[in-house]
Protein backbone atom coordinates (compact mmCIF):
# COMPACT_ATOMS: atom_id res chain seq x y z
CA UNK A 1 0.00 0.00 0.00
CA UNK A 2 0.81 3.38 -0.45
CA UNK A 3 0.16 5.28 2.69
CA UNK A 4 2.58 9.08 2.00
CA UNK A 5 1.24 12.21 0.81
CA UNK A 6 3.95 15.17 -0.11
CA UNK A 7 7.55 14.85 -0.42
CA UNK A 8 9.41 18.02 1.85
CA UNK A 9 5.73 18.23 4.05
CA UNK A 10 4.77 14.98 4.03
CA UNK A 11 1.66 13.24 5.44
CA UNK A 12 0.95 9.73 6.37
CA UNK A 13 -1.92 7.77 7.56
CA UNK A 14 -2.39 4.40 9.06
CA UNK A 15 -5.62 2.49 10.80
CA UNK A 16 -8.68 0.93 9.54
CA UNK A 17 -12.74 1.39 9.79
CA UNK A 18 -12.93 -0.99 12.70
CA UNK A 19 -9.32 -0.90 13.82
CA UNK A 20 -8.45 0.49 17.24
CA UNK A 21 -7.25 3.96 15.95
CA UNK A 22 -6.99 6.44 13.06
CA UNK A 23 -3.81 7.99 12.70
CA UNK A 24 -1.26 10.56 11.25
CA UNK A 25 2.12 11.52 11.36
CA UNK A 26 2.99 14.53 9.60
CA UNK A 27 6.89 15.22 8.40
CA UNK A 28 8.39 18.06 7.64
CA UNK A 29 6.49 20.84 9.72
CA UNK A 30 8.75 23.88 10.57
CA UNK A 31 9.23 24.35 14.17
CA UNK A 32 7.88 26.82 16.09
CA UNK A 33 4.19 26.87 14.65
CA UNK A 34 1.75 27.38 17.30
CA UNK A 35 -0.32 24.23 17.47
CA UNK A 36 -3.37 22.88 20.02
CA UNK A 37 -5.80 20.37 20.10
CA UNK A 38 -8.83 22.71 19.51
CA UNK A 39 -7.65 23.30 16.09
CA UNK A 40 -7.29 19.70 15.02
CA UNK A 41 -10.49 19.18 16.75
CA UNK A 42 -12.51 21.88 15.66
CA UNK A 43 -11.83 20.43 11.53
CA UNK A 44 -12.68 16.67 12.46
CA UNK A 45 -16.10 18.67 14.31
CA UNK A 46 -16.80 19.71 10.94
CA UNK A 47 -15.84 16.51 9.47
CA UNK A 48 -18.72 14.70 11.42
CA UNK A 49 -21.29 16.82 10.45
CA UNK A 50 -25.17 16.86 11.33
CA UNK A 51 -26.88 17.13 8.07
CA UNK A 52 -29.79 14.55 7.69
CA UNK A 53 -29.10 11.32 6.02
CA UNK A 54 -25.55 11.50 8.54
CA UNK A 55 -24.71 7.72 9.94
CA UNK A 56 -26.04 6.39 13.19
CA UNK A 57 -22.32 5.65 14.21
CA UNK A 58 -21.27 8.12 16.49
CA UNK A 59 -17.67 8.59 17.41
CA UNK A 60 -16.42 11.12 19.63
CA UNK A 61 -13.48 11.75 17.50
CA UNK A 62 -11.01 13.50 19.52
CA UNK A 63 -7.70 14.07 18.94
CA UNK A 64 -4.92 13.01 20.66
CA UNK A 65 -1.12 14.94 20.00
CA UNK A 66 1.59 12.11 20.40
CA UNK A 67 4.73 13.70 19.28
CA UNK A 68 5.97 16.91 17.56
CA UNK A 69 4.94 19.60 20.15
CA UNK A 70 6.10 21.38 22.81
CA UNK A 71 4.55 24.20 25.11
CA UNK A 72 1.84 24.61 22.56
CA UNK A 73 4.85 24.81 19.24
CA UNK A 74 5.68 22.50 16.75
CA UNK A 75 9.33 21.04 17.49
CA UNK A 76 10.20 20.32 13.91
CA UNK A 77 10.02 17.05 15.09
CA UNK A 78 6.98 14.07 13.10
CA UNK A 79 3.61 15.07 14.40
CA UNK A 80 1.93 11.95 15.23
CA UNK A 81 -1.89 11.98 15.73
CA UNK A 82 -4.27 9.42 16.22
CA UNK A 83 -8.13 9.62 17.27
CA UNK A 84 -9.82 6.18 18.90
CA UNK A 85 -12.96 4.16 17.21
CA UNK A 86 -15.52 3.93 19.85
CA UNK A 87 -18.57 2.73 18.64
CA UNK A 88 -17.72 0.26 16.74
CA UNK A 89 -19.97 -2.65 15.44
CA UNK A 90 -18.82 -5.30 13.16
CA UNK A 91 -21.74 -7.74 13.48
CA UNK A 92 -22.95 -7.27 9.95
CA UNK A 93 -19.88 -8.02 8.10
CA UNK A 94 -18.69 -11.36 9.25
CA UNK A 95 -15.38 -12.47 9.78
CA UNK A 96 -14.45 -13.65 6.39
CA UNK A 97 -15.98 -11.99 3.04
CA UNK A 98 -18.37 -13.62 1.15
CA UNK A 99 -20.29 -11.86 -0.57
CA UNK A 100 -18.81 -8.51 -2.09
CA UNK A 101 -20.58 -4.90 -1.88
CA UNK A 102 -21.32 -3.97 -5.38
CA UNK A 103 -19.58 -0.25 -5.58
CA UNK A 104 -17.15 -1.27 -2.87
CA UNK A 105 -13.52 -1.73 -3.02
CA UNK A 106 -14.39 -5.46 -1.64
CA UNK A 107 -13.77 -7.70 -4.46
CA UNK A 108 -10.51 -5.64 -5.97
CA UNK A 109 -8.58 -5.53 -2.02
CA UNK A 110 -9.79 -9.02 -1.94
CA UNK A 111 -7.76 -10.37 -5.00
CA UNK A 112 -4.54 -8.09 -4.18
CA UNK A 113 -4.19 -9.03 -0.68
CA UNK A 114 -4.96 -12.35 -0.84
CA UNK A 115 -8.28 -12.05 1.40
CA UNK A 116 -5.90 -10.88 4.69
CA UNK A 117 -7.32 -7.01 4.18
CA UNK A 118 -9.68 -6.22 7.00
CA UNK A 119 -12.99 -5.88 5.17
CA UNK A 120 -14.99 -4.30 8.34
CA UNK A 121 -17.26 -1.57 7.73
CA UNK A 122 -14.88 -0.92 4.47
CA UNK A 123 -11.21 -1.39 6.37
CA UNK A 124 -8.48 0.76 4.76
CA UNK A 125 -11.14 1.82 2.30
CA UNK A 126 -13.41 3.44 4.63
CA UNK A 127 -14.54 7.26 3.97
CA UNK A 128 -13.52 6.98 8.03
CA UNK A 129 -9.62 7.14 6.86
CA UNK A 130 -10.31 10.66 5.95
CA UNK A 131 -10.09 12.10 9.90
CA UNK A 132 -6.53 11.27 9.43
CA UNK A 133 -6.45 13.64 6.57
CA UNK A 134 -8.23 15.72 8.37
CA UNK A 135 -6.02 16.11 11.46
CA UNK A 136 -3.42 16.52 8.97
CA UNK A 137 -5.14 19.00 7.11
CA UNK A 138 -5.66 21.28 10.40
CA UNK A 139 -1.87 22.04 10.57
CA UNK A 140 -1.40 22.56 6.67
CA UNK A 141 -3.98 24.98 7.25
CA UNK A 142 -2.12 26.67 9.95
CA UNK A 143 1.11 26.72 8.40
CA UNK A 144 -0.88 28.46 5.17
CA UNK A 145 -2.19 30.71 7.08
CA UNK A 146 1.22 31.79 7.79
CA UNK A 147 2.58 32.36 4.08
CA UNK A 148 -1.41 34.46 3.79
CA UNK A 149 -3.02 31.59 2.13
CA UNK A 150 -6.87 30.66 2.57
CA UNK A 151 -8.55 27.74 1.65
CA UNK A 152 -12.58 27.44 1.41
CA UNK A 153 -15.31 24.98 0.52
CA UNK A 154 -18.71 24.63 0.07
CA UNK A 155 -21.81 21.98 -0.98
CA UNK A 156 -22.51 23.26 -4.41
CA UNK A 157 -24.49 20.54 -5.70
CA UNK A 158 -26.43 18.08 -3.43
CA UNK A 159 -28.66 14.77 -4.98
CA UNK A 160 -29.28 16.95 -8.75
CA UNK A 161 -29.60 20.55 -6.07
CA UNK A 162 -27.48 22.91 -7.39
CA UNK A 163 -26.68 26.12 -5.71
CA UNK A 164 -25.85 29.00 -7.17
CA UNK A 165 -22.25 30.66 -7.20
CA UNK A 166 -20.98 31.68 -4.16
CA UNK A 167 -18.66 34.31 -3.10
CA UNK A 168 -15.87 33.59 -0.74
CA UNK A 169 -17.43 35.02 1.76
CA UNK A 170 -20.75 33.37 1.30
CA UNK A 171 -18.74 29.95 1.38
CA UNK A 172 -17.64 31.19 5.10
CA UNK A 173 -21.05 31.64 6.02
CA UNK A 174 -22.18 28.03 5.18
CA UNK A 175 -20.36 26.50 7.56
CA UNK A 176 -22.76 27.57 9.84
CA UNK A 177 -25.88 25.58 8.18
CA UNK A 178 -25.70 21.89 8.83
CA UNK A 179 -25.24 21.37 4.66
CA UNK A 180 -22.20 23.37 4.08
CA UNK A 181 -24.20 25.17 1.42
CA UNK A 182 -23.61 28.72 0.93
CA UNK A 183 -27.14 28.82 -1.17
CA UNK A 184 -29.52 29.01 2.15
CA UNK A 185 -32.62 28.93 -0.71
CA UNK A 186 -31.66 25.47 -2.08
CA UNK A 187 -31.01 24.34 1.46
CA UNK A 188 -34.64 22.73 1.98
CA UNK A 189 -34.53 20.82 -1.32
CA UNK A 190 -31.10 18.95 -0.92
CA UNK A 191 -33.02 18.03 3.12
CA UNK A 192 -35.78 16.44 1.37
CA UNK A 193 -33.80 14.80 -1.63
CA UNK A 194 -32.11 12.82 1.26
CA UNK A 195 -34.94 12.37 3.54
CA UNK A 196 -36.53 10.70 -0.53
CA UNK A 197 -33.38 8.64 -0.81
CA UNK A 198 -33.56 7.53 2.88
CA UNK A 199 -37.17 6.60 2.93
CA UNK A 200 -36.01 4.98 -0.47
CA UNK A 201 -33.52 2.87 0.91
CA UNK A 202 -30.80 4.58 -1.49
CA UNK A 203 -28.05 7.50 -1.41
CA UNK A 204 -27.11 10.48 -3.01
CA UNK A 205 -24.26 11.97 -4.45
CA UNK A 206 -22.85 15.59 -5.09
CA UNK A 207 -20.41 18.10 -6.00
CA UNK A 208 -17.79 20.11 -3.31
CA UNK A 209 -16.32 23.62 -4.82
CA UNK A 210 -13.42 24.69 -2.94
CA UNK A 211 -11.12 28.12 -3.46
CA UNK A 212 -7.56 28.60 -2.62
CA UNK A 213 -7.15 32.53 -1.94
CA UNK A 214 -3.65 34.73 -1.58
CA UNK A 215 -1.90 31.25 -3.16
CA UNK A 216 1.52 33.09 -4.89
CA UNK A 217 2.60 32.52 -8.48
CA UNK A 218 4.66 30.17 -9.60
CA UNK A 219 4.10 26.81 -7.45
CA UNK A 220 4.30 23.70 -8.65
CA UNK A 221 6.83 22.03 -10.31
CA UNK A 222 6.72 21.37 -13.90
CA UNK A 223 6.33 19.06 -16.20
CA UNK A 224 5.96 15.84 -14.33
CA UNK A 225 5.18 17.67 -10.74
CA UNK A 226 2.79 20.36 -11.69
CA UNK A 227 0.12 21.43 -9.19
CA UNK A 228 -2.88 20.71 -10.36
CA UNK A 229 -1.49 17.00 -11.05
CA UNK A 230 -0.30 17.31 -7.24
CA UNK A 231 -4.04 18.34 -6.35
CA UNK A 232 -5.91 16.00 -8.23
CA UNK A 233 -3.67 12.86 -6.54
CA UNK A 234 -3.99 14.46 -3.37
CA UNK A 235 -8.62 14.56 -4.00
CA UNK A 236 -9.00 10.71 -5.48
CA UNK A 237 -7.26 9.63 -2.17
CA UNK A 238 -10.75 10.54 -0.66
CA UNK A 239 -12.97 7.81 -1.03
CA UNK A 240 -15.87 8.07 -3.78
CA UNK A 241 -13.96 10.69 -5.47
CA UNK A 242 -15.11 10.43 -9.56
CA UNK A 243 -14.10 13.58 -11.18
CA UNK A 244 -12.05 16.79 -10.72
CA UNK A 245 -12.39 19.76 -12.79
CA UNK A 246 -9.94 23.35 -12.42
CA UNK A 247 -11.62 26.78 -13.33
CA UNK A 248 -13.42 26.30 -16.57
CA UNK A 249 -13.08 22.32 -16.13
CA UNK A 250 -15.33 20.85 -19.11
CA UNK A 251 -16.91 23.85 -20.29
CA UNK A 252 -13.75 24.79 -21.63
CA UNK A 253 -13.86 22.22 -24.23
CA UNK A 254 -16.97 23.67 -25.18
CA UNK A 255 -15.19 27.32 -25.68
CA UNK A 256 -13.13 29.11 -28.44
CA UNK A 257 -9.70 29.89 -27.52
CA UNK A 258 -10.90 33.76 -27.25
CA UNK A 259 -13.45 32.93 -24.55
CA UNK A 260 -11.36 30.74 -22.88
CA UNK A 261 -7.98 32.64 -22.13
CA UNK A 262 -7.74 35.18 -19.46
CA UNK A 263 -6.46 38.26 -20.69
CA UNK A 264 -3.80 40.42 -18.67
CA UNK A 265 -4.33 43.18 -17.08
CA UNK A 266 -2.67 45.96 -15.15
CA UNK A 267 -2.84 48.88 -12.81
CA UNK A 268 -0.14 50.04 -13.15
CA UNK A 269 1.56 48.44 -10.23
CA UNK A 270 0.66 45.27 -10.68
CA UNK A 271 -0.34 42.45 -12.97
CA UNK A 272 -3.06 40.27 -12.73
CA UNK A 273 -6.09 38.57 -15.22
CA UNK A 274 -9.23 40.08 -16.10
CA UNK A 275 -10.67 36.46 -15.79
CA UNK A 276 -9.90 33.32 -14.42
CA UNK A 277 -11.39 30.20 -16.60
CA UNK A 278 -7.52 28.49 -15.52
CA UNK A 279 -8.81 27.76 -12.20
CA UNK A 280 -5.41 30.21 -11.05
CA UNK A 281 -3.41 27.16 -12.50
CA UNK A 282 -1.59 27.62 -15.77
CA UNK A 283 1.43 25.07 -17.27
CA UNK A 284 1.34 23.24 -13.61
CA UNK A 285 2.02 25.74 -12.08
CA UNK A 286 -0.09 28.75 -9.84
CA UNK A 287 -0.73 31.68 -12.04
CA UNK A 288 -1.53 34.22 -8.69
CA UNK A 289 -5.29 34.15 -9.08
CA UNK A 290 -7.97 31.87 -6.83
CA UNK A 291 -7.25 28.36 -7.40
CA UNK A 292 -10.57 26.79 -7.98
CA UNK A 293 -11.76 23.53 -8.62
CA UNK A 294 -15.03 21.23 -8.36
CA UNK A 295 -14.58 17.58 -7.20
CA UNK A 296 -17.24 15.30 -8.35
CA UNK A 297 -18.49 12.28 -5.32
CA UNK A 298 -20.19 9.02 -6.39
CA UNK A 299 -23.24 7.84 -4.33
CA UNK A 300 -22.50 5.94 -1.49
CA UNK A 301 -22.69 2.18 -2.51
CA UNK A 302 -23.62 0.50 0.73
CA UNK A 303 -27.89 1.14 0.25
CA UNK A 304 -30.54 -1.11 1.61
CA UNK A 305 -32.02 -1.98 -1.83
CA UNK A 306 -31.13 -5.14 -3.00
CA UNK A 307 -28.17 -5.56 -5.58
CA UNK A 308 -26.88 -8.32 -7.36
CA UNK A 309 -23.66 -9.82 -6.20
CA UNK A 310 -21.63 -13.51 -6.33
CA UNK A 311 -20.86 -15.03 -3.22
CA UNK A 312 -17.34 -15.99 -3.98
CA UNK A 313 -17.15 -19.53 -2.22
CA UNK A 314 -19.90 -21.03 -4.01
CA UNK A 315 -19.50 -18.31 -7.06
CA UNK A 316 -23.58 -18.56 -6.89
CA UNK A 317 -25.57 -15.24 -7.82
CA UNK A 318 -26.90 -13.75 -4.41
CA UNK A 319 -29.15 -10.72 -3.68
CA UNK A 320 -27.74 -8.69 -1.53
CA UNK A 321 -29.31 -5.55 0.70
CA UNK A 322 -26.40 -4.01 2.39
CA UNK A 323 -26.56 -3.82 6.10
CA UNK A 324 -24.96 -1.55 9.16
CA UNK A 325 -24.33 1.78 9.77
CA UNK A 326 -24.13 4.14 6.48
CA UNK A 327 -24.37 7.88 5.37
CA UNK A 328 -26.87 8.65 2.80
CA UNK A 329 -24.56 11.42 1.46
CA UNK A 330 -21.40 11.89 2.15
CA UNK A 331 -20.93 15.31 0.17
CA UNK A 332 -21.57 17.41 3.77
CA UNK A 333 -18.64 15.80 6.00
CA UNK A 334 -16.48 15.67 2.61
CA UNK A 335 -16.36 19.09 2.61
CA UNK A 336 -13.76 19.72 4.81
CA UNK A 337 -11.83 16.16 3.40
CA UNK A 338 -11.43 17.85 0.51
CA UNK A 339 -10.00 21.64 2.55
CA UNK A 340 -7.85 19.27 4.05
CA UNK A 341 -6.24 17.44 1.12
CA UNK A 342 -5.64 20.65 -1.00
CA UNK A 343 -3.78 22.30 2.42
CA UNK A 344 -1.56 18.99 2.23
CA UNK A 345 -1.01 19.75 -1.06
CA UNK A 346 -0.11 23.10 -1.11
CA UNK A 347 1.73 23.30 1.93
CA UNK A 348 4.24 20.74 0.08
CA UNK A 349 4.51 22.74 -2.58
CA UNK A 350 4.96 26.43 -0.82
CA UNK A 351 7.92 24.71 1.33
CA UNK A 352 9.38 23.34 -1.82
CA UNK A 353 8.94 26.91 -3.07
CA UNK A 354 10.60 28.19 0.34
CA UNK A 355 7.85 30.74 1.08
CA UNK A 356 6.55 29.09 4.19
CA UNK A 357 8.30 31.49 7.22
CA UNK A 358 10.19 29.53 9.37
CA UNK A 359 11.33 26.44 7.11
CA UNK A 360 14.33 24.69 8.11
CA UNK A 361 16.31 23.56 5.30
Amino acid sequence: MSNTLGKEFSVTIFGESHGAVIGTVISGCPPGLDIDEHLIQTELDRRKSNSPGTTSRREPDRAEILSGLFHGKTTGAPIAMIIRNKDVDSSPYGEELEVPRPGHADWASFIKYGGFSDHRGGGRFSGRRTAGFVMAGAVAKKLLAEAGIEILACTSELGGVKAGKASPQEIKASRRNEFFCPDINKIAAMQEAVSQAEKDGDSLGGVVEAVALGVPPGLGEPVLDNLDGGLAKAIFAIPAVKAIEFGAGFAAARMKGSQNNDPFITDGKNITLATNNAGGITGGMSSGMPITLRVAFKPVPSIAKEQDSVNIKTLKPVKLSVRGRHDVCIVPRAVVVVEAMIAITLADFAIRARIIPGAVR
